[in-house]
C-alpha cells in the first residue's frame, strides 16, 4: 500500500504561455493568427481543442496552476489508467529536483492490487456546467454518475 506504481510522463508545459506549436496550417492568414494570439485560451485549452479536432484522445494532467503534463503525443503508459469512483490508486505530486521546480506526478497504490487487476484513480475533474458533464461509466457501487 502507498507504493509507487508508475510516473505520469509527458511534455511539461507552462499553462500561461501561448502555444506557439499550434497547428500553423490552421493559422494560414495574418487575420487568423492575430485572433489566436489575442485570445485568452491557455496552452492546455488550445491543445485540447486541437486534439479534439484531430479526433484524438486527450491525455493531460494538471500539475499545479502554472504547469501541466501533456501525454497525448508523447507519454508513458500511465496516461491509459482509467477513472473510477472507487479507485485502487491515487496520484501524488512529488518534488524531484533541488530547486523544488521539478514536480512529477506519480501513481501510488491505495491498497494491495492483484495481478491482472485494472489500475484506476479518481481524475478529480473540476465541476462543469450541466451541458459539459462527462458521464462516468466506471460501474463502481459508489459511482457518482459524472466525472465532473
Amino acid at each position: 500500500m502507498n507504493s509507487m506504481i508508475i510516473e505520469y510522463k509527458g511534455e511539461v508545459i507552462r499553462s500561461e504561455v501561448y502555444d506557439l506549436q499550434f497547428d500553423f496550417t490552421f493559422l494560414a492568414s495574418k487575420f487568423q493568427l492575430r485572433i489566436v494570439l489575442s485570445s485568452s485560451l491557455k496552452v492546455g485549452e488550445m491543445r485540447e481543442k486541437k486534439y479534439e479536432g484531430q479526433n484524438r484522445g486527450v491525455y493531460m494532467f494538471r500539475v499545479d496552476d502554472e504547469r501541466l503534463i501533456d501525454a497525448t503525443m508523447a507519454g508513458g503508459p500511465a496516461r491509459y489508467i482509467n477513472h473510477s469512483c472507487d479507485p485502487n490508486c491515487s496520484t501524488r505530486l512529488v518534488d524531484s529536483g533541488p530547486s523544488g521546480d521539478d514536480k512529477k506526478i506519480i501513481i501510488i497504490a491505495n491498497r494491495p492490487i492483484s495481478a491482472g487487476e485494472e489500475l484506476t484513480y479518481d481524475y478529480q475533474f473540476d465541476i462543469e456546467d450541466t451541458a459539459d458533464k462527462i458521464p462516468c461509466l466506471c460501474g463502481a457501487p459508489n459511482c457518482q454518475k459524472w466525472m465532473n
